[in-house]
């Protein structure tokens, strides 16, 4: 299978557009095709692992990883990926818990899988490869975790100062001297621009061997997938019946990653968009008008992105949008509905969902009673309430619990470096931590 830019550059193997995150052209790398499956591919796959072999063995054909891809994908899911039948007189719902890996968030089903293809294909390079990454939150350190301590694999981290919570920022510094941490002067759009820049910049990304670990690299999206394959497999087996998906997004990558297993012929019903007060997303399908803007500062700190990048995929998969509203929704949810459904879902549910899973939560509840009714719906926790506990406990009047995992990664020192959300600060320092 070849793969493609969105923006036309011919094509690439999926070892080439692993290592090399983004196209030549600025593009985002797409199988050229996407196989088709019907249920019956699936009949003799248990696990999740399994289902995920059966969708991933396709993009693997050609590349040198498909003898490893059995270990891989072992490494990929280490860890429980349950669906929950939620409490609930407003019709069928369940919660499909991401949250259950090293570092408490979905970004670990994608940074897991990154590692372990990347580590094969460079681990042995002469000089390491250095990963980029941009974060809002939990990308960042999912990513650091997966690649800490990997030989020949570098991870440099840039995350907005003061726009992620306190132990969402000391995941994201705390690892190893292969890690970089930056605190950047600016939001999350200054931090993902910084690191397209330097990716387009060629002396810069010949010194350094960049590739990036954000949802820009199709190995973020591919494993991603898989979990919704599971999901809808094992929901269409019980009951007959499609799914509904209610996925909180951002940049985009989670919710591509849901319709792309849809677009594969998995059995998965309506999709609806859950985002913040951020709205580029949903005004884009109201007005037909795509007008990137600054990305304000919200409860969902995660989904705080004012230019999603994975959009350029989605309309290259799906269409326009006049397309796109025709096939999928998307509700923006605001701080006051955020903390009302995290109130809401702790009384109902018997357990504190995170401002993240509560733009779903919220979502599904505001959909029209017929479009609700008349399916099973599946809402997406993307990340574990104890990682936004100043939030979340004030409106719930309880102390979380914290998983081990995050216990862990709490009691570790941290260490940044502060810098000016420009190319040139970026440079510097790269060049301070890692040549001097």
């Amino acid at each position: 299978m070849h793969y493609i830019s969105t923006r036309g550059e011919g094509p690439a193997t999926l070892d080439e557009a692993l290592v090399r995150g983004i196209a030549g052209d600025g593009g985002l790398y797409l199988p050229e095709t996407l196989p088709t499956f019907s249920a019956n591919r699936f009949s003799a796959a248990d696990t999740l692992p399994q289902v995920a072999t059966v969708l991933l063995e396709p993009f693997f054909a050609d590349s040198s990883l498909r003898p490893d891809l059995d270990a891989v994908l072992a490494e990929t899911f280490g860890f429980p990926i349950p669906v929950t039948s939620l409490p609930t007189a407003q019709g069928s719902a369940s919660l499909l818990e991401l949250y259950h890996g090293p570092t408490a968030a979905f970004k670990d089903v994608g940074a897991c899988f990154l590692a372990a293809c990347l580590t094969r294909l460079e681990g042995d390079a002469a000089s390491p490869l250095t990963i980029l990454v941009a974060t809002s939150g939990d990308t960042g350190g999912a990513v650091a975790a997966a690649f800490n301590e990997r030989p020949g694999m570098r991870v440099v981290v840039l995350f907005p100062d003061g726009r992620v919570s306190d132990r969402q920022a000391h995941q994201l510094t705390c690892w190893g001297d292969n890690v970089l941490s930056l605190r950047v002067s600016g939001a999350f759009d200054d931090c993902q621009a910084l690191v397209k820049h330097a990716m387009a910049d060629g002396a810069l990304r010949s010194q350094y061997r960049f590739s990036s670990a954000n949802s820009i690299n199709i190995g973020r999206l591919l494993p991603q997938s898989t979990y919704y394959a599971d999901a809808s497999l094992r929901h269409f087996a019980s009951s007959g019946r499609k799914p509904g998906f209610v996925v909180p997004t951002g940049n985009l990558g989670n919710a591509l990653a849901c319709v792309m297993a849809r677009e594969m012929g998995l059995p998965i019903g309506p999709i609806v968009l859950a985002t913040n007060a951020n709205r580029t997303i949903s005004d884009y399908f109201e007005t037909l008008q795509w007008i990137p803007r600054p990305s304000l500062q919200t409860l969902a700190s995660a989904m705080d992105v004012g230019d999603p990048s994975n959009m350029e995929r989605l309309r290259h998969v799906v269409g326009d949008a006049s397309v796109l509203r025709q096939k999928l929704g998307v509700i923006a949810v605001t701080d006051d509905m955020i903390e009302a459904a995290i109130r809401r879902d702790f009384e109902e549910f018997g357990f504190a969902t995170c401002p993240h899973t509560a733009t779903a939560t919220h979502t599904w509840r505001a959909l029209d009673e017929d479009l609700r009714l008349g399916h099973d719906w599946i809402l997406v926790a993307t990340a574990h309430p104890a990682k936004f506990e100043t939030i979340v406990e004030p409106l719930i009047g309880e102390t979380l619990a914290l998983p081990q995992e995050l216990a862990g990664i709490l009691s570790r020192p941290s260490r940044s470096l502060d810098i000016d959300a420009t190319p040139a600060a970026l440079a510097n320092a790269l060049h301070e931590y890692f040549v001097d």
